[in-house]
């Protein structure tokens, strides 16, 4: 009655009848009354303008441009609006003309209504055309769609006005009595088809985007990204997307193809707003102290401020990153929240649809309906599925920007405050766990985002499908709902006994890479002792482990899957037999069947993502948790360090206390010092006496516990431990400041680097490895140094700049640097020094003692005090350092100060000559500035090419400069040999088993609905129960043997891909330990770990999932098409062109989407080791306060990182819309056939159709699945490669029995002619080298540096082999014998002391072959007992990654240990003094001296006065020997190079 009353009134509102049913439903030639075409098809598309014309003003708001000129597309558009307004307006005054008053035509309130709303209406559209040309809007979809909507709404009135027309034409024609007036219809007629042009024109051009605005607030290039300037239209089918894939599909995308960022999405657009709001949410959380004024989120010249929580007084509870990333980006999240809610309503109509058709060809054969109909039902499905593919489209599209973009706002803020945190909080947590904040729960955002909306979606999804299904079957959904919700806890079960798993197998992971990153730190020290195996065992212990949770995990995966599948199969089993059992009456025809089959399969859906969702949430959770904690760790106090200018000194410290962050612990106490402006203060001191500390107190890195310290000017540090960039030496020593040639020349002189330099491949344009891996560590330190130097600040503080280098070059260094003629003499310094040489030249020493200031003063004050200077002078004196002009100079400073200190110092000195033959500094003058100690690494001479210098090209040295060959990214397709490595790892038998299980699955499933398709037709059921009830069994026994053969399909692959991780990982590792040294050295670690981690990760986890998923999805589409064509033959005509569209997006995608993964890849892990790299640094970047630079540099890593993102979240939508296109047209054709094929079996006709309904979600995943296993394969061809270097010769050979047991019984070593170069192509670093050394003899050889002394230690372990001549030990010729046998006959103390975690024991003897006794009795030796035993676990004692719980010197000695271990009858040392202090070498040459006596013992030496006793001297000079001779020998011929070389020492 309600609607006839509405209906009446619009029927007076227009004066004739609004609706007839009749006239519009039941009639084969169907059409609406004139009053329903000018009522609601014109009123619906301006309500539907007016209703989001909002979303067009936000767009103006948000606009970050402005003025767009004019132009043809502005004009036009304004023009064709005005001449619609006029229209209009003639419409609205003609019908006052035309009708009412005096006329006989009544007016109505159509003619009124209905010219006004569309008056108002294109007033507003015009309104904005120039309002987006002012504000940059380039198109608007609102407006897009008014038009369209409007165009479509005016085609049936078309229809009815050309119809009256010619009505009339056929009046005025028939020539009857009375004339008609027919000026109105005729008015009405023209007007309303020129309205019609009109309209179809705006439409036309609001296809096109205006042009470029000239005002831009970020430069706009020539590789902006099209979609900025893209129309409405190409914004929803992403054509503007085109370009790239065809350029991809070409060839393989590189860099410089891609487009810039879109300014909303860069760093400097997300980060103003996310900080605004973080330190809005801060001040809530901490109420300030004092209420002082609240700073809005400062965003001057691109810095961004974050407040710190710990500043603002006290503490309510932890600031949340939650609430402002809701702030920031919750608008455009919300916005997505539509379009999914409008797809989860359009999901729904599909079913509808579907039993409409059902019906249409049920009634077929009865009473037929009009075909109109049936056309239009197709029709229909194909505009909601589509509509829903476009919506679906942008809602992903938005999800994804919010990901990116709060990944973006988390990356930068947890890199600000890494920059802040202090030093407690950052020990808290080690780098790696720090570094994963960033790469780990950031990144879970971003995949979080896609699914929040399951969250209301689901349950939203879950609500409809059942009231749907209520109306098709009534109460007994109930039951199929019972055994969906049985269904839940059970996964949940499962999925609870997966996740533990996968946590266990995680914990294994990280062992098991933690230990491979120690074993590939020190894989030299392994491969000099022969320790390979011991640690390969290790490490296939913890593999072991984790593939049994592997398998354990694919075994409850295949459980699950068999519960999914048989869910839906079991609801739909539960709920028809219920339905056919509670009563008789009840029948199951075809549409009740179908249309509850669909809903079935969309209740999958929700069902099974809800438990995904959580766990997901859960996961994130823990990530908030972490990011909030280290977020709101405690700063560094910006007050620790005041800079007052009103006082006296630029430097000082008063009364001051100081702790590293432990409260109890004080580090530092009572510290008083003051630096006067130009001195040098020196700070001296044993070992851990807070000589670094005081220069940390002063850099503001210590907590503060009272007192006052005042720095005034700019600061430079050198850190003791030099802390180096990857980049190139040159940009290393500028850090961030202009190149000045002149100076940059004069501070290379000045600190000892230009030899190095000319030695180094490209010059100074060499870049450096990860953490100046292939420097010595004195270059490193001369780097640092030259940094402080170049930086030119006012204040220096020198931590031990000089303990890594030679002490010549020190000397050098001193005076050309720090001392008082030096670059530095104008500035204040602080040097912490161990030389005592340098102290004369020195204002003011300060002598540190357990944390304290002991004393203080100039050098002659404290020698006259007698107090603890003058012990520690004595103590250096004993260990005889000093050169003899040196000696000579402290002795007659001693004898104006302080006479009666002479006679002891003389004695001091007679003592250490004695002990030592002679003492003096090292070898070597000037020209080999670079230090022997230094030059440890082969990588150094093997660039060594004697005239490559600055005369070789710029382009050459570039190119040189490269150390670490960059990873590659690969390009292309993937090589089929990958795919057969991959399948013959699997193994033959499970790779057939998957294909055969899949075939012999779907077939089950397609006999199943065939199966129900006979049910559903066969009228004979109705009054036949046993009948029935064998249909229902056989359904059932359809649907078991689904659901085990569900579980198979998963099992099999998912043990085969498990089967293929073992082997590609033993390969790898053995490979690995097997490789020679070199490739070590031009790898980085980083990459080979990535390979044990990442690579072997998704082989064993991602790739089976994918390949089961790919196999499955293959065979449902075939099954798609198999059951469509039964039911409507004629498909296969059109299954051809539409595979071959299919194909197309499917290859251009692949191609495009691959590259674009691999590029964003490369582009993510720079991000990663760039803050890895500050968070190791952070203290010398706060010493020269150049974090704003960092913060740059880390912006603009994470905005390149997404200019590569971007377009794969793209590549991914723009295939969906086309893929979901070509299965829109799959569901067209499939029930156009249907329905006009005079098809009269409904049920097969419901099948296909239900079918057709699913293709398109199924086709869009095997594209997705396919190339992602393209994608991932990729790890299969890594590791395949990797399992393909060159390997180093066999270990162990056969012939090994037969040599003698105890070999070499006497340690005879002979050289013969030997000849050796570092890699193929390279010059020979040792020329025919031939010596003899009888047993037991000591041996030092010395020469200058790159003369070819380690190479010749490197050739006796066989690290190089050989290039001509031979070796031979005992007589026996080395090269003939495995290399673990001869490794482990030699004993070897490496210079640079390497530890692996684990104990204390297992680092002296990992094959635990030795007793207890034995191993106390070498500590004894080394000196380390007293140390073992104070150790709460003993020889357990945990020893940290690297052995970083132990000091260096400590370090040393457990090296000493090892050797004493071993004990062999040749013994190598390779002099390592320059990281020990004097008490430890001393330690070492005593314990060397008694303990190897029997041995022969090989020394390199970097000073002389250690190899003065020995028995031989080798001289080498270029990898030749010149001498060989005793030392006295040598030194009695003063034309030797030897005494030459003792002269430069002062020895002689």
């Amino acid at each position: 009655m309600g609607d006839a009353t509405a209906f009446s009134s619009m029927d007076e509102f227009c004066g004739s009848t609004f609706w007839d049913a009749n006239e519009t439903w039941w009639t084969t030639d169907p059409d609406f009354t004139p009053c329903f075409e000018q009522t609601v098809l014109v009123w619906a598309p301006c309500a539907f303008f007016w209703l989001f014309m909002l979303f067009d003003f936000w767009y103006l708001k948000a606009s970050l441009d402005k003025n767009i000129p004019w132009n043809r597309l502005n004009i036009s558009k304004l023009l064709i609006n005005v001449g619609l307004l006029v229209v209009t307006a003639l419409d609205l005054i003609m019908s006052f003309v035309k009708k009412g008053g005096d006329s006989e035509l009544p007016l109505y309130g159509v003619d009124i209504w209905t010219p006004i709303i569309k008056l108002l209406t294109f007033l507003m559209v015009l309104m904005f055309i120039p309002l987006n040309r002012k504000y940059g809007v380039q198109t608007s979809g609102c407006q897009f769609m008014f038009w369209f909507l409007l165009t479509i709404f005016s085609i049936p009135r078309c229809r009815t006005e050309a119809r009256l027309h010619q009505e009339r034409g056929q009046i005025i024609g028939s020539q009857q009595a009375e004339p008609h007036d027919f000026t109105w219809e005729t008015y009405q007629f023209a007007s309303f088809f020129i309205f019609f042009a009109f309209t179809c024109l705006m439409l036309i051009l609001n296809c096109f985007a205006d042009q470029l605005p000239r005002q831009t607030k970020y430069y706009r290039g020539p590789k902006e990204i099209p979609e900025l300037s893209a129309s409405f239209l190409s914004r929803i089918t992403y054509s503007w997307f085109d370009r790239m894939a065809l350029k991809g599909y070409r060839n393989p995308l590189e860099e410089k193809d891609l487009w810039d960022l879109r300014p909303q999405d860069s760093c400097k657009e997300v980060m103003p707003t996310f900080a605004h709001y973080w330190n809005k949410n801060v001040r809530k959380n901490y109420k300030r102290a004092s209420g002082g004024q609240e700073p809005k989120a400062q965003f001057s010249n691109g810095k961004v401020s974050f407040e710190n929580p710990q500043s603002n007084g006290r503490k309510k509870g932890m600031a949340s990153i939650m609430p402002p990333i809701y702030r920031s980006f919750g608008g455009i999240f919300l916005f997505g929240s539509f379009f999914k809610l409008i797809t989860d309503i359009l999901t729904f109509a599909q079913p509808q649809v579907l039993s409409l058709i059902i019906g249409y060809v049920e009634d077929f054969a009865k009473v037929p309906q009009p075909e109109w109909k049936g056309i239009m039902y197709s029709i229909l499905l194909f505009v909601l599925a589509s509509a829903q593919t476009f919506i679906l489209a942008q809602y992903f599209h938005r999800m994804f920007i919010v990901g990116l973009r709060i990944r973006t706002a988390l990356i930068n803020c947890i890199y600000r405050k890494a920059l802040r945190i202090s030093n407690a909080a950052r020990k808290a947590s080690t780098v790696g766990e720090i570094v994963n904040l960033m790469a780990v729960d950031a990144q879970r955002f971003m995949d979080l985002t896609t699914y929040l909306n399951m969250l209301w979606s689901a349950p939203l999804q879950i609500a409809l499908a059942l009231y749907f299904l209520w109306q098709q079957l009534g109460p007994s959904v109930l039951a199929g709902l019972a055994v969906m919700i049985i269904m839940i806890p059970l996964n949940g079960f499962i999925a609870s006994r997966i996740k533990t798993y996968q946590i266990r197998q995680m914990k294994y992971k990280d062992e098991r890479v933690k230990l491979m990153n120690e074993v590939l730190s020190g894989i030299k020290v392994l491969k000099l002792y022969a320790w390979e195996p011991s640690f390969e065992k290790q490490v296939l212990d913890i593999r072991d482990k984790e593939i049994a949770t592997l398998r354990a995990t694919a075994y409850l995966n295949a459980s699950t899957s068999f519960l999914w599948s048989c869910a839906p199969f079991l609801v739909s089993l539960v709920t028809f037999a219920t339905y056919v059992l509670i009563d008789e009456n009840n029948v199951l025809d075809a549409k009740k069947t179908f249309v509850s089959l669909s809903l079935f399969n969309i209740l999958r859906f929700p069902l099974t993502m809800l438990p995904m969702l959580i766990t997901n949430l859960v996961q994130t959770q823990v990530s908030v948790q972490r990011i909030n904690k280290f977020l709101n760790s405690e700063e560094l106090d910006p007050n620790n360090v005041q800079h007052d200018a009103s006082k006296p000194h630029p430097m000082s410290i008063e009364n001051g206390h100081f702790s590293w962050g432990d409260e109890d612990e004080m580090t530092l106490k009572n510290i008083n010092m003051q630096v006067p402006k130009n001195n040098l203060v020196a700070i001296v001191g044993t070992v851990g006496s807070g000589k670094s500390s005081v220069i940390q107190a002063l850099l503001g890195e210590m907590e503060k516990i009272s007192g006052t310290v005042n720095t005034v000017g700019k600061m430079a540090y050198v850190p003791q431990q030099a802390w180096i960039q990857n980049a190139t030496v040159r940009d290393n020593i500028l850090f961030g400041k202009p190149y000045d040639r002149k100076r940059y020349n004069k501070v290379i002189d000045a600190c000892a680097l230009r030899t190095d330099i000319e030695i180094l491949s490209a010059g100074d344009l060499t870049e450096v490895g990860e953490k100046g891996i292939n420097l010595s560590g004195g270059q490193k330190q001369r780097i640092s140094l030259a940094r402080a130097v170049y930086h030119n600040a006012d204040l220096y503080l020198l931590d031990d700049p000089l303990s890594a280098v030679d002490s010549h070059v020190g000397k050098h260094i001193f005076e050309e640097v720090i001392g008082p003629k030096g670059m530095l003499a104008k500035k204040t310094r602080v040097l912490v020094t161990h030389g005592i040489t340098f102290l004369p030249q020195t204002d003011k020493i300060y002598v540190m003692k357990m944390g304290e200031i002991s004393e203080n003063g100039t050098y002659a004050e404290l020698l006259k005090n007698r107090g603890a200077f003058a012990d520690f002078l004595m103590q250096h004196l004993q260990e005889g350092e000093e050169e003899e002009e040196e000696l000579n100079q402290i002795k007659r400073q001693l004898s104006q100060t302080d006479p009666a200190l002479v006679a002891p110092f003389e004695k001091a000195i007679l003592l250490a000559r004695t002990e030592s033959l002679s003492d003096s500094i090292s070898v070597t003058s000037a020209d080999s500035l670079m230090g022997g100690s230094l030059r440890r690494r082969g990588k150094r001479q093997d660039s060594y090419d004697s005239n490559a210098s600055a005369a070789s090209l710029k382009k050459k040295q570039e190119v040189e400069g490269k150390l670490i060959e960059t990873e590659k990214s690969q390009t292309g397709g993937v090589d089929f040999a990958v795919y057969k490595h991959y399948i013959k790892s699997v193994g033959i038998f499970l790779s057939v088993a998957t294909l055969v299980l899949n075939f012999v699955f779907q077939a089950f499933q397609i006999g199943s609905n065939l199966w129900l398709t006979q049910w559903s037709n066969d009228k004979a059921v109705e009054h036949d129960t046993g009948l029935r009830n064998m249909y229902l069994g056989v359904y059932g026994a359809f649907g078991f043997g689904q659901g085990t053969l569900s579980g198979l399909v998963v099992l099999f692959p998912a043990l085969g891909g498990l089967r293929a991780a073992q082997l590609l990982h033993e390969l790898i590792l053995r490979r690995m330990l097997y490789a020679p040294l070199q490739f070590f050295d031009t790898t980085p670690v980083g990459r080979i770990i990535s390979r044990f981690s990442k690579d072997i990760q998704v082989v064993e986890l991602y790739l089976p999932f994918m390949i089961i998923n790919c196999v499955c999805l293959a065979f449902e589409v075939l099954a798609t098409i198999v059951v469509i064509s039964i039911s409507t033959p004629i498909f296969l005509a059109v299954i051809v062109p539409i595979g071959f569209i299919y194909y197309f997006a499917q290859r251009f995608y692949v191609a495009t989407s691959r590259q674009l993964m691999r590029l964003e890849s490369v582009s993510r892990s720079p991000i990663y080791s760039h803050f890895g790299e500050t968070v190791t640094g952070v203290s010398t970047i706060r010493a020269y306060t150049v974090q704003d630079r960092f913060i740059e540099e880390s912006d603009n890593k994470v905005d390149k990182n997404q200019v590569c993102k971007y377009p794969s979240l793209i590549a991914n939508r723009w295939l969906a819309v086309r893929l979901e296109m070509v299965g829109n047209l799959i569901i067209l054709f499939a029930s156009l056939f249907a329905v006009l094929g005079g098809q009269t079996n409904p049920g097969l006709v419901g099948l296909s159709v239900s079918y057709a309904l699913q293709v398109t979600q199924t086709l869009n995943w095997l594209v997705r699945m396919s190339s992602d296993i393209e994608t991932n394969i990729v790890s299969v061809e890594r590791i395949k490669e990797y399992g393909e270097t060159k390997q180093e010769a066999a270990w162990e050979l056969e012939e090994d029995k037969k040599k003698p047991k105890n070999w070499p019984e006497d340690g005879r070593v002979e050289f013969k002619d030997f000849q050796v170069r570092y890699r193929e192509g390279l010059e020979l670093v040792l020329r025919g080298v031939s010596f003899n050394i009888s047993g037991g003899q000591k041996v030092g050889i010395v020469g200058r540096t790159g003369a070819g002394k380690s190479s010749l230690t490197l050739a006796l372990f066989r690290i190089i082999e050989s290039a001509g001549g031979k070796i031979l030990i005992d007589g026996i010729d080395i090269a003939t014998m495995g290399l673990h046998m001869l490794r482990s006959r030699l004993t070897i103390i490496p210079q640079d002391p390497v530890l692996f975690s684990g104990s204390l024991r297992s680092n002296l003897d990992p094959f635990e072959v030795k007793t207890d006794d034995e191993i106390w009795k070498a500590l004894e030796l080394s000196h380390l007992k007293a140390f073992a035993k104070s150790l709460t676990a003993g020889l357990n004692h945990e020893i940290s990654e690297g052995g970083e719980n132990l000091s260096v010197g400590q370090r040393q000695l457990v090296c000493l240990a090892r050797a004493l271990l071993r004990k062999t009858k040749v013994l190598v040392l390779d002099e390592a003094t320059a990281a020990v202090d004097l008490e430890t070498d001393d330690l070492i040459q005593k314990t060397i001296r008694s303990e190897f006596r029997e041995c022969t013992v090989l020394t390199i030496a970097h000073r002389l006065n250690t190899i003065l006793d020995s028995d031989k001297v080798i001289v080498l000079d270029k990898g030749q020997i010149t001498e060989f001779d005793a030392p006295s020998a040598l030194l009695a011929d003063p034309k030797s190079a030897f005494f030459s070389m003792a002269k430069d020492a002062n020895l002689v």
